[in-house]
């Protein structure tokens, strides 16, 4: 019994049991969500066999010097040390055009969601949130910024979760992009472009990453969204064997919920 239960916290391979009730809350169908559950199990599949937890050396180290421009007012800001990126699944396609979902996100919206349940009892709790109608304000590095600005970025979303623990700090990025194809972009861009910039954290007196402290990040694109997960532990350290760092990431993208909604009020719950 021992072995088994060992076997499967290495591999790491999470549960999506989490992504069911959100979507059976929506109305869709038992088949688009089963189409749901293979997109996130190939995703967290594909974060394990890359090594989540592992320093991306080989794509060259990041040093202060190489910051430039906007990115020089940051030069303590708290980086990830490692990032993937996914491309939208078939799913967002509804909302691969800011034309047809051009409603703009809202607070209601976007915080409606307290806490974050996951499993093995993961419970994120938001400590603080803010929607900003310049993307900038919401981001370092130059490149970075410049970028979103080219893609249309009209609004950053950002969250930031405690564990009930105390044990994890998170923040989840909403950004609201002109299109799928600026937001596919933005992703691919990313994986070697976060290391001169990221997104900036809120500040709370509850939960803060630590300057220098070990934490890692994904990019998703989401039909013309593109959401950014940042995680690590509140301590500054870096992950052992009990710390699950797919499952940690699977919970805080909980905060999608609001572009699955809009999905759905545009193709209707039994689509």
């Amino acid at each position: 019994m021992t072995g088994p239960t060992r076997t499967r916290r290495r591999r790491r391979t999470p549960r999506s049991d989490w992504q069911l009730p959100l979507l059976t809350d929506l109305g869709v169908r038992p088949e688009r969500q089963k189409l749901l559950v293979v997109v996130v199990s190939v995703v967290a599949a594909l974060a394990a066999g890359a090594g989540l937890v592992v320093v991306v050396t080989s794509l060259g180290s990041y040093a202060p010097d190489r910051r430039t421009g906007a990115a020089l007012a940051q030069a303590d800001a708290a980086l990830p040390q490692t990032f993937h990126g996914w491309s939208s699944p078939k799913l967002f396609d509804p909302v691969s055009d800011r034309e047809k979902d051009a409603a703009p996100l809202t607070e209601k919206e976007v915080f409606a969601q307290k806490t974050l349940t996951g499993e093995k009892k993961l419970r994120l709790k938001l400590v603080a949130g803010a929607i900003d109608a310049d993307c900038s304000a919401a981001l370092w590095g130059e490149e970075l910024v410049e970028q979103v600005a080219q893609a249309g970025c009209t609004q950053a979303a950002r969250g930031l979760y405690l564990s009930s623990d105390g044990r994890y700090v998170g923040q989840y990025t909403l950004l609201n992009l002109r299109d799928g194809q600026a937001a596919t972009e933005l992703v691919e861009s990313l994986k070697t472009l976060y290391r001169g910039g990221w997104t900036l954290p809120l500040k709370s007196e509850k939960a803060a990453f630590p300057a220098s402290g070990y934490t890692e990040a994904g990019g998703y694109a989401l039909g013309h969204y593109v959401g950014l997960v940042w995680i690590g532990r509140a301590d500054g350290a870096e992950p052992t064997a009990r710390d699950d760092y797919v499952s940690l990431a699977l919970t805080l993208r909980g905060a999608e919920k609001p572009v699955y909604q809009r999905v759905v009020a545009i193709t209707g719950p039994g689509s």
